[in-house]
């Protein structure tokens, strides 16, 4: 299977998924000094004026970790492109990336040839998110240098499929670069994907529960508190289904065992707001895989448990 360069020597086979409100400099900026890729939505940084504020923060200070760390520099970010024909600052989005060059676009909801065409202008690689096979193969088609399998069980916007059917279809005619998005949560998770197939672990949820995610306290406690069984799959927030907290749809005053279907022309990134407030803000996203977060860490240390649940299960099967 064939790795791009960029994405070769991470101190962790992972990629940080980019989280909506979540996710930001902060994150990204940890994410990356910890030896994994960082990752945010364009969409986060409100007003349009702000992301050019983001990129050039996290370059600058991740050029001086480098600088002062030639042993262990900083891994790559990305930039979350949301491609739905809603999103009116997607042009916009995507010219502040070129002005700063960032390394890896991840796209989402949409592949578009020109975009990724522009990407590998600045020299720089695309993965886009699927939830099946024929939208992995429209993705490559269009020039998406790797693809994000989102499996059941992710967090947010999710697909239906095992990992296995996913990861399996895909392989059989692509070998590039290939993440697998769902519930992966642990070391041990992240060795099971490439022992599946995928090049790397894809992991958002866990994230949430760290200090330097832009969460409120209660969402990290959720994510603490939460087990499997508190997720609920759902397309009424969007109108795409996505897997959120039970108790986050409680507090909201719905009944989660009761839920109407929602409808896809409910989805709009228009006016730079993201997707409905609500669905990010007060009705939680979470993948399955939190029942393994006990508590609310730095990135610094929850990378480091990462990397010693990934070595132990490798020295288990003598790896």
């Amino acid at each position: 299977m064939t790795v791009p360069a960029i994405l070769k020597n991470l101190r962790l086979p992972v990629i940080g998924s980019p989280l909506f409100i979540i996710s930001g400099p902060e994150l990204v900026i940890a994410q990356c000094k910890a030896g994994i890729v960082g990752s945010f939505p364009a969409l986060n940084a409100r007003p349009q004026a702000m992301l050019d504020e983001w990129l050039h923060r996290i370059t600058e200070e991740l050029s001086a970790h480098n600088r002062a760390n030639p042993d262990r520099p900083a891994a790559p970010f990305a930039v979350n492109q949301i491609v739905h024909k809603s999103n009116d600052r997607l042009e916009s989005d995507l010219a502040t990336c070129a002005k700063w060059q960032v390394p890896i676009v991840i796209t989402s909801l949409g592949a578009r040839e020109d975009l990724n065409t522009a990407v590998h202008g600045w020299g720089g690689i695309t993965l886009h998110d699927v939830i099946d096979d024929r939208f992995a193969r429209k993705a490559i088609e269009k020039g998406a240098d790797g693809l994000i399998a989102v499996a059941a069980g992710a967090g947010g916007h999710a697909g239906r499929l095992s990992p296995f059917a996913i990861i399996q279809e895909i392989r059989q005619w692509f070998d590039g670069p290939l993440a697998l998005s769902g519930s992966i949560a642990t070391g041990d998770a992240v060795l099971a994907a490439q022992a599946m197939g995928a090049d790397f672990g894809y992991i958002g949820s866990p994230f949430i529960a760290t200090s330097e995610a832009n969460a409120d306290q209660a969402y990290k406690d959720g994510i603490v508190a939460g087990r499997a069984s508190d997720i609920v799959y759902s397309n009424l927030f969007t109108g795409v289904h996505g897997n959120y907290l039970r108790a986050s749809i409680v507090a909201a005053g719905m009944d989660p065992d009761a839920l109407p279907e929602g409808d896809l022309k409910t989805m709009d990134f228009g006016g730079g707001n993201g997707s409905k407030p609500k669905a990010w803000r007060d009705i939680w996203g979470s993948g399955q895989g939190i029942g393994a977060v006990t508590e609310v860490e730095t990135v610094a240390l929850r990378v480091d448990r990462l990397e010693r649940e990934y070595r132990a299960a490798r020295a288990r099967l003598a790896l």
